[in-house]
């Protein structure tokens, strides 16, 4: 399969969030641990992000469906993990912070996912 434009910028916001999730154990442990996420889901979405950095480069070198799948797949359970940020007591700019990650989020995983437009040929 060859990616198409779309897909390839789906694929590189993907990577960004996927870096981003690699590096928030080390970076967002907060000093009061009310105030951010448990380290727990920290390190989850540590993992999750290495998967997306490791499907978004077989994604992009092959072309396969399966890795882009697989990466689309990793951002929708990073985000899940960061839904409860709505529903309890945290700081409005980390809320904030949260809401932008789910749109980049839904956005990538629509981009990398939008099938290739390519013209239908009609034979007689």
């Amino acid at each position: 399969m060859q990616l198409t434009k779309l897909n390839k910028a789906g694929l590189v916001i993907a990577l960004l969030l996927g870096l981003i999730d690699v590096t928030g154990p080390f970076t967002l442990v907060p000093e009061n641990s009310q105030d951010g996420p448990p380290f727990a889901i920290l390190l989850i979405d540590c993992l999750l992000g290495l998967i997306t950095v490791a499907a978004v480069v077989v994604a992009w070198r092959t072309g396969r469906r399966g890795a882009v799948r697989i990466a689309a797949g990793a951002r929708i359970i990073s985000v899940i993990t960061a839904l409860p940020a709505f529903f309890v007591d945290v700081p409005a700019a980390l809320q904030m912070v949260v809401a932008v990650a789910v749109a980049l989020t839904i956005a990538s995983v629509a981009m990398m996912l939008a099938p290739s437009r390519r013209p239908v040929l009609i034979s007689d």
